[in-house]
């Protein structure tokens, strides 16, 4: 007789009793979560959804990563969020909440854009991550995490969507395809696929598809990496078609640069810009290879004589001739107004400096 069947559910994990009597996770399952380290690249639509998932499940420690500001459009898909906290910092606010959700769990929000210079220690310390979890908006971080999860050894769970149309795919690094082996030409040139601005999104569509990822981290997790998806899932909730692919060959049958030459061209900062044009945002985030901590204070002051400024001990914000320029301490900025990056970057350097 399973073990896990008769064993009875200690008091500190009552809370997830119905979860434990799922036969797929059990006690050991729920334990193995419980000990487990959870990574979220971004805390967007995709990444709001899994976290809040991820932290009602009872993952025992999460980092939650994003760069960006909460605004009122992003309310109608990113459930973590209310009124309220519009103009805040996604990870911040992610984790309160999260916390709240889950007051037995170590939860970390941090304010930082994930690029070559920072990924592996986000993914390393202070203990491996055991899943890293998808809530980008962009190919070029994906690649990124690729390579990082693929040099460490450590699953992750890729995920996008875009109008009422979505897809996931688990890597498992030495046993599934990489997302290089998927995409081998690397990501989408800038203006050849659809952003959420330009082809709408559907909230359902943000919550099928985050639910799916989640799912598999949670197979990993509770240590079922047996269960795990080893085909591309792809839904279409308005055309009421799901399908999947096999991608299975795409590793025994390609020469993969990442996953079968070990060629980390992301993580060592061969490729990758500096600077991106946001999803569907009208926006620009600048930011520089030598970068100095912002005195937010002192920025704030001198910007109060060309515009107008906010302030809070995350950002300051200027609206000046049409665009908003949000600062953060980290020496990053978002330019709304703009998706040409080289003028974004003109008026990083004219309102905050080089």
């Amino acid at each position: 007789m399973d073990k896990d069947k008769t064993e009875p559910i200690p008091a500190e994990l009552l809370r997830y009793a119905k979860q434990i009597r799922f036969s797929g996770m059990g006690l050991s399952g729920q334990r193995a979560l419980s000990s487990a380290r959870v990574v979220i690249i971004g805390c967007g639509a995709l990444g709001s959804v899994s976290a809040n998932l991820l932290a009602r499940a009872g993952v025992g420690k999460m980092l939650v990563i994003d760069r960006d500001f909460v605004e009122l459009d992003n309310l109608q898909r990113q459930v973590l969020y209310d009124e309220s906290n519009v103009g805040m910092p996604k990870a911040i606010v992610a984790a309160e909440k999260l916390q709240a959700v889950n007051s037995e769990i170590e939860i970390e929000g941090r304010i930082a854009d994930v690029e070559f210079r920072n990924i592996e220690e986000f993914l390393l310390q202070p203990s491996a991550a055991d899943v890293v979890v998808d809530g980008t908006d962009n190919f070029e971080i994906r690649f990124l995490i690729n390579d990082a999860c693929v040099k460490h050894s450590i699953p992750w769970v890729y995920a996008g969507c875009l109008g009422a149309e979505g897809q996931v795919m688990t890597i498992l690094p030495g046993d599934t395809a990489c997302l290089n082996c998927l995409m081998s030409a690397g990501p989408p040139p800038p203006g050849t696929s659809g952003t959420c601005d330009t082809g709408g999104i559907l909230s359902t569509i943000v919550n099928v598809v985050a639910s799916v990822q989640t799912t598999e981290a949670l197979k990993i997790l509770s240590g079922r990496p047996e269960t795990v998806n080893r085909r591309l899932a792809v839904f279409d909730l308005w055309g009421n078609r799901n399908h999947s692919m096999d991608i299975s060959k795409l590793r025994s049958s390609s020469d993969c640069a990442v996953c079968q030459h070990r060629q980390f061209d992301w993580i060592s900062g061969i490729r990758g810009s500096q600077s991106v044009a946001l999803c569907g945002r009208n926006a620009v985030q600048v930011s520089f290879p030598e970068r100095n901590e912002l005195p937010l204070e002192q920025l704030a002051e001198r910007l109060k004589e060309v515009g107008m400024v906010e302030l809070n001990r995350y950002l300051v914000r200027l609206r000046v001739d049409g665009y908003v320029i949000t600062a953060f301490r980290d020496g990053r900025a978002i330019i709304n107004g703009t998706d040409d990056i080289l003028i974004a970057k003109k008026l990083y350097v004219r309102y905050i400096g080089a």
